[in-house]
């Protein structure tokens, strides 16, 4: 075939059914209806004399010949792509764009407040998405720009570029005058806070969890604390209110659980954790690294957020 009879839109197609491995996300991606879709797609097929794309039980399945193009493709959009970004002036007054970013239900509490605030007196025409994904999901949706960004704990993303904003660490939150929080108090004042005094006293807690924060877990499970398991929940945001009128205990971010123990109904304690510390990142593609849009946003996350 010669390159003078190829349609830029239909690269544009092809790269995203290759990312998404699905017609029909691909062409809402692109703004483009299904069947507009499919008869590009059916085009490219005719002119480059490969099926590309298979069915599979799940959406589509690329072909060894699509394989080989997508690096290719990629690499010449990304290059186009970065030519014409580099040209582009960002006026955050005037952008009415919309940035869909990935945070968990106990990220949005922590950093949806102050972002907003300042995308309206910075940005105001922008329209901010939060779109909680699956972890696994998350590094195809940075990739194919399904999503613009991802704040979080992810160290399971796969190839993304990052930059850490905060550190964090687990403890524990329970009702205030709850047996184990008073004798854990008298213990430390004592001086007589011996590791397997202690160890022996959070074995008698019982727990509640989340299903989506899997380290929670993890750390239940290191702990031989997870037989104590007496609730699992979606949603961080459902537990204080369940910790305060019961005997449950739970794993929680520190910045996120002192929130609540400020107003004097909840207790924390901090034990000696495996897992304990963690890293607060925002993730991005490489493919999008030159976005005028998104650095901007990248770089005012960054100054909300980074330590100083």
């Amino acid at each position: 075939m010669n390159i003078k009879d190829l349609d830029l839109n239909l690269l544009r197609l092809f790269d995203a059914v290759w990312r998404t491995r699905s017609v029909s996300l691909a062409a809402r991606q692109l703004g483009m209806s299904q069947p507009a879709a499919s008869q590009g797609l059916a085009r490219l097929r005719s002119m480059l004399g490969d099926a590309l794309f298979e069915r599979s039980g799940t959406g589509v399945r690329p072909t060894p010949r699509a394989d080989r193009l997508a690096q290719a493709v990629q690499s010449a959009l990304g290059t186009i792509e970065e030519a014409l970004n580099t040209s582009q002036v960002f006026d955050p007054l005037r952008s009415a764009r919309v940035l869909r970013v990935h945070l968990s239900d106990i990220g949005e509490a922590r950093f949806l407040p102050d972002l907003v605030l300042a995308l309206q007196r910075l940005a105001p025409g922008i329209r901010l998405e939060a779109m909680p994904l699956a972890h696994d999901k998350i590094g195809a949706a940075l990739d194919n720009g399904q999503l613009d960004m991802a704040i979080g704990f992810l160290p399971e993303v796969g190839e993304t570029l990052q930059q850490p904003l905060l550190t964090d660490r687990y403890v524990v939150l329970m009702r205030q005058g709850h047996p184990v929080a008073r004798r854990w108090s008298e213990l430390q004042a004592s001086g007589n806070a011996r590791a397997d005094a202690l160890q022996a006293l959070l074995a008698e807690l019982e727990f509640a969890a989340v299903r989506t924060h899997a380290d929670t877990l993890r750390i239940l499970d290191l702990m031989q604390w997870r037989h104590r398991l007496r609730l699992t929940v979606s949603h961080f945001l459902s537990l204080p209110g369940i910790v305060n009128s019961s005997d449950l205990a739970v794993l929680m971010p520190h910045n996120f659980a002192q929130g609540f123990a400020v107003a004097g109904e909840l207790a924390i304690i901090e034990p000696d954790l495996p897992l304990r510390d963690f890293t607060v990142s925002m993730h991005w593609s490489q493919r999008f690294d030159k976005d005028p849009g998104l650095q901007w946003l990248r770089a005012t996350v960054a100054q909300l957020f980074c330590p100083t």
